[in-house]
């Protein structure tokens, strides 16, 4: 099964399935997670930092590489709306620039 862990978003371990963007499987888990294009992969809102597991990620999409060409999107980062994981683990962090006001982060 392929897992999902946002170290700073207490209780975010989420079961991504096949085929499922990370974004899909945190919405569907019940977390709130910033999009503010509408998960079409037109910002960079709904990036995470990864900090495992970066190697079990799909490859970069051509919206993620224009986005790490142009400087925003940094080597440790994915998009949400755009990275999927078919199996593995991957951990990572909301970033502090993309954080809801309104959740609770550790």
């Amino acid at each position: 099964m392929a897992l999902l862990t946002i170290e700073n978003l207490p209780g975010a371990v989420v079961a991504v399935p096949a085929d499922a963007t990370l974004l899909a499987a945190l919405q569907a888990a019940g977390h709130d997670w910033m999009h503010a294009c509408g998960a079409k992969g037109r910002c960079t809102t709904c990036r995470l930092q990864v900090r495992a597991g970066l190697e079990n990620l799909s490859p970069l999409t051509a919206a993620e590489e224009r986005y790490r060409a142009a400087g925003r999107l940094l080597a440790n980062e994915r998009l949400t709306c755009q990275a999927r994981l078919a199996a593995g683990e991957v951990v990572g962090r909301v970033p502090d620039a993309t954080q809801l006001p309104h959740v609770r982060y550790s």
